[in-house]
């Protein structure tokens, strides 16, 4: 993986929602490779820039590049790209594990689709499930099902809102476990309240307050100063939530 080429490269992204402003002038750029985590109180702004990096949200100003990609001008290619988790497993209750899989990995044309089917549910300790409809999944068994979901089509770029979220520690695990297991061929960028069990994954990290940038690292995490940051921002330590 060529680690200067940018996986993302955001210029001048503002939002509005009829006349409230959500976000104002972002712009950053994170390397092939990179594990950004985007931090900040409710409200922020923080699941509409990921929704916009995703394609799910058009911007109201500014591009984001995506893999090179405009999300303005090439969506569609940017999917191809990219992996979504968030609180919306996207997951059809009605059909089976194998099913649910089965359905996204011929929409995104995966090659050996039963044996990378087989390989993930492995990951996500879910193959005994295989055959189980999803209707009465635990919290915890859709998400691991969304993370395999997202993980079909071997994306370049991950996006992960809130990930951690209703998941049972064994869960936690599980999914901490792929993200390091991953961080050498894939980009990670991560939506978290949950600053303290996750600081160390991150590479970079950026701090969102009322739509604008208040903290933005690109060489690295200053520690001092994002606790710094966090805590103005949040009036808390990141020991705690910021919520």
């Amino acid at each position: 993986m060529n680690q200067d080429k940018l996986a993302l490269d955001v210029r001048s992204v503002s939002k509005m929602f009829g006349r409230r402003q959500i976000l104002t002038d972002i712009s950053f750029t994170l390397k092939t490779g990179e594990f950004l985590l985007i931090v900040g109180p409710n409200g922020a702004g923080k699941t509409t820039l990921l929704k916009i990096l995703a394609t799910l949200l058009s911007p109201g100003s500014g591009d984001a590049f995506v893999s090179g990609f405009s999300v303005k001008k090439n969506p569609t290619k940017v999917r191809e790209r990219i992996g979504f988790i968030s609180h919306n497993h996207l997951l059809y209750r009605d059909l089976t594990t194998y099913e649910n899989l089965k359905f996204y990995g011929e929409m995104y044309g995966v090659k050996d689709l039963d044996a990378r089917i087989d390989e993930l549910l492995n990951m996500v300790e879910l193959n005994h499930r295989r055959y189980d409809t999803v209707r009465n999944f635990s919290r915890g068994m859709f998400q691991r099902l969304a993370i395999a979901r997202a993980l079909l089509h071997k994306p370049e770029i991950m996006f992960l809102d809130e990930p951690h979220t209703g998941l049972d520690p064994h869960a936690v695990d599980i999914l901490d476990g792929m993200m390091r297991d991953m961080s050498s061929t894939t980009t990670f960028v991560m939506v978290t309240h949950h600053i303290e069990s996750t600081l160390s994954l991150g590479t970079q990290a950026l701090i969102l307050d009322e739509g604008k940038i208040q903290y933005c690292s690109d060489t690295g995490i200053d520690l001092e100063r994002f606790r710094s940051i966090y805590g103005k921002v949040c009036g808390r330590g990141i020991e705690h939530d910021c919520d």
